[in-house]
């Protein structure tokens, strides 16, 4: 009988698994696919973004915000960070907090790896898991595996939620949850592009490849709904995608509106001001802070085309407002096929902040993506997963 057997061999499988490694236990990872870390290798452009300086609890959604403190305060970004030098990974900077590696992302793989190996763990790659058991007379745990039976002292779920499911994402956490009795929240794709349908479909397409900043939010109700975030979006052959409009999305719920602010750092109107007795008209105007082609399109759409100063100050309010209060109304999103995370999922209410494990099921263990914790975009949601595993590594 193993100790402890991990499913899943992503960041938050690996990061419970090296640790529980550590203080002697004895660990298997199963992992469905016939290489680990598929999601790392691909995360940051291949270069992981592996965490983010800044990150604390206000950097991520879910139903019981308070649940994610205890995990992060006892394993922050600086603890990663000197595994990370420790093994001589070469590292940097990008914005905002967000660390990424110089040459690639497999460094942060192989150094997981390495460390499972230094602490006796187990990977076994290749392996479905077809059944599990929960053995009351001893609260062990019993598996039907492709490769045979599992038997374990305590198991720990760290399969992810249904984002990418070209990686392999599957829904076997949630069925896991459900079966042990324990409530899934409701899903839906996050950090995922946008799309639009009509009108508003075709002005992305005319402008498909260009991006300018704005800060950006959700609008429900006519009401703010999440966090602002003023980053850059891009316009897409099907709607909208970018820093920013990923970073709303896992906000956004139809028939919810978005509202762009294409003057982050500024005021429209003064600027309108400075600049209208200049003599140009308004779409070269603006060609001054954005790309020509989105100048063009904005002010035919938006706004009769003249001179700047032969606008009426009614009228120079209005474009004002307008452009600071820029206001679409998405179709959809992308769903899990483009989406880098899963919002919603395994109801944290369900388990134990300081260990990740189900009150109703001893034992059992809940770690990563799968539980409704998310965070935003630039290594919050690896903080998680590192974090989460940790919590659960100490407690196995």
């Amino acid at each position: 009988m193993t100790d402890v057997t991990v499913i899943g061999a992503g960041a938050a499988g690996l990061m419970s698994a090296l640790v529980a490694g550590q203080r002697g236990r004895s660990v298997l990872v199963l992992e469905r696919a016939e290489r680990i870390g598929n999601k790392i290798l691909i995360s940051g452009g291949g270069r992981c973004n592996f965490t983010n300086l800044h990150a604390g609890p206000e950097n991520y959604l879910s139903s019981n915000p308070d649940f994610c403190k205890s995990a992060l305060a006892r394993y922050r970004p600086e603890d990663f960070i000197a595994m990370v030098e420790r093994h001589g990974i070469a590292y940097h900077e990008k914005k905002l907090g967000q660390l990424f590696c110089d040459h690639s992302s497999r460094d942060i793989v192989e150094m997981l790896q390495r460390e499972c190996a230094d602490a006796g763990v187990r990977i076994q790659t290749g392996t479905e898991i077809k059944a599990v058991r929960h053995v009351e007379t001893d609260g062990s745990f019993e598996l039907e595996t492709s490769r045979g039976p599992v038997t374990t002292k305590r198991l720990v779920i760290a399969t992810g939620g249904l984002s990418l499911p070209k990686l392999g994402a599957t829904d076997f956490a949630y069925r896991i949850a459900r079966q042990f009795g324990l409530n899934v929240l409701p899903v839906r794709a996050g950090l995922v592009p946008f799309t639009f349908g009509g009108k508003d479909l075709e002005f992305c397409r005319a402008l498909s490849g260009i991006s300018a900043p704005c800060s950006a939010q959700v609008i429900e109700e006519e009401r703010p709904r999440g966090a602002e975030f003023a980053e850059q979006f891009l316009f897409t052959h099907r709607g909208l995608s970018g820093p920013a409009m990923l970073q709303v999305s896992s906000f956004w719920q139809a028939p919810a509106a978005v509202r762009l602010n294409l003057f982050p750092d500024g005021d429209a109107r003064a600027w309108l001001e400075e600049n209208r007795q200049s003599g140009q008209r308004l779409d070269t105007l603006l060609a001054r802070r954005f790309p020509q082609r989105f100048a063009d399109a904005w002010t035919a759409s938006l706004a009769p085309l003249r001179a700047a100063r032969d606008y009426s100050a009614v009228a120079l309010d209005d474009i004002a407002r307008q452009l600071e209060n820029w206001t679409l109304h998405p179709a959809g999103t992308e769903g899990y096929a483009t989406a880098e995370v899963t919002v919603g999922g395994i109801d944290t209410r369900e388990l134990r902040s300081k260990t990740l494990e189900a009150n109703k099921v001893p034992g059992l263990h809940f770690v990563g993506e799968a539980v409704d914790v998310t965070g935003w975009l630039g290594g919050y949601n690896f903080q998680w997963a590192w974090a989460s595993g940790h919590a659960c590594g100490q407690a196995v």
